[in-house]
């Protein structure tokens, strides 16, 4: 049997796999439903449903997902001095230091670098799971994501409208500071992959022309992308939305794994873009979770997912099972199971891990499975 290392590293080197890899993203609230129907710990839901990839944030996106405040309500001001709020399981920008600002207070505006250290200890608990499991360090957002949080969206989108040259040098140094994290990191810890990003697709496109993402975002990822090659890592890159039209400048900058293929946006269908871009990108991501998971039957997101896999593997691998975006509390749990075990993880599968783990962290013996008689 493979260990997700060698599992991962084998798909996306289009090698055979003895099952698709999996990396599957939870709301919150699903993950504390599977974890009381599998009785385990939250912790351990990952480990348990298979998930071959151990990663995470050491950029912006850290700020959003990876502080959890005490309560609603609860307020923090994060190394970029962006104020966030907790509304619910996520924290929201509450106050972009640049929004509003002139020319003279953006220019004057530095990024968090002497806090670099303390972003990538973030990547330490991780250090355990080298070998067995594949590594990712998350940079993202790296440009104009970035600036988009630091500005605001609306003053974002004018500027690459009304101010080029200010959205140039906004995006440049954004990127740089994205890359100077991608080059720590990799410097100093085993990982597999660079994760990439920035949100430039809505549900109906592009957030902006592609010409324009072109002129004054491309250069600067690209610079990003590059500290991943020079390392001799993987690169994917994250945004969701529709973005088929920037596809081929993705992989010309050397992106070779895509997520999260929002196939219910224009130009995304995950395999109409399997037989263009496959034979040069990967892909993750592509199970909807606006209307399949959540309201279709078992049966429906069993064939659904089998579906997608054999399409995104057709030419042997280059896929890695996923949602296309955060699976929702609202999807009942049999259509969670159906998934994996289209995937080739069945429920039985799935309890005797969940029962393994309740063992080991009882130091040892045999354990009843959830639901067994």
């Amino acid at each position: 049997m493979m260990t997700s290392r060698q599992r991962v590293q084998a798909a996306l080197r289009r090698e055979p796999t003895d099952r698709v890899p999996i990396f599957m993203w939870f709301h919150p609230e699903t993950t504390q439903r599977l974890a009381r129907e599998l009785e385990i710990p939250p912790a351990a839901v990952a480990a348990v449903l298979g998930d071959d990839i151990r990663q995470t944030w050491v950029g912006n996106n850290a700020s959003m997902e990876g502080v959890r405040l005490p309560h609603d309500g609860a307020t923090y001001r994060d190394p970029w001095g962006i104020t966030w709020v907790r509304e619910g399981p996520f924290n929201q920008i509450r106050h972009s230091p640049l929004q509003g600002a002139e020319e003279a207070a953006v220019a004057a505006y530095r990024y968090p670098v002497e806090q670099i250290p303390a972003l990538l200890s973030r990547l330490e608990p991780l250090l355990p799971s080298a070998g067995q499991y594949f590594l990712g360090v998350d940079v993202s957002p790296c440009a104009f994501e970035m600036v988009n949080r630091l500005r605001g969206m609306e003053d974002a989108l004018l500027d690459l409208a009304a101010n080029p040259d200010l959205a140039w040098r906004m995006a440049a140094a954004a990127a740089d500071f994205a890359a100077r994290l991608a080059e720590a990191a990799l410097r100093r810890y085993p990982c597999d992959w660079l994760w990439t990003g920035d949100d430039v697709g809505g549900q109906d496109g592009m957030l902006m022309s592609p010409d324009a993402w072109r002129e004054l975002i491309k250069p600067h990822l690209a610079r990003v992308v590059k500290v991943g090659a020079e390392h001799g890592v993987w690169v994917a890159y994250h945004s969701c939305g529709g973005i088929r039209p920037i596809i081929p400048d993705l992989i010309e900058i050397g992106v070779q794994v895509l997520n999260p293929i929002q196939g219910n946006c224009p130009g995304m269908d995950p395999l109409d873009l399997k037989r263009e871009f496959g034979a040069r990108l990967a892909f993750m991501g592509g199970l909807d979770t606006q209307g399949l998971l959540p309201r279709a039957s078992a049966e429906e997101v069993f064939r659904a997912t089998r579906r997608l896999i054999e399409g995104l593997t057709a030419d042997g691998g280059g896929y890695i099972l996923a949602a296309s975006h955060t699976v929702p509390p609202e999807t009942p749990l049999e259509n969670i199971f159906a998934m994996y075990a289209a995937a080739g993880l069945s429920r039985e599968a799935i309890l005797d891990a969940a029962a393994q783990a309740r063992a080991a962290a009882a130091g040892g013996g045999a354990e009843r499975r959830p639901g067994a008689r």
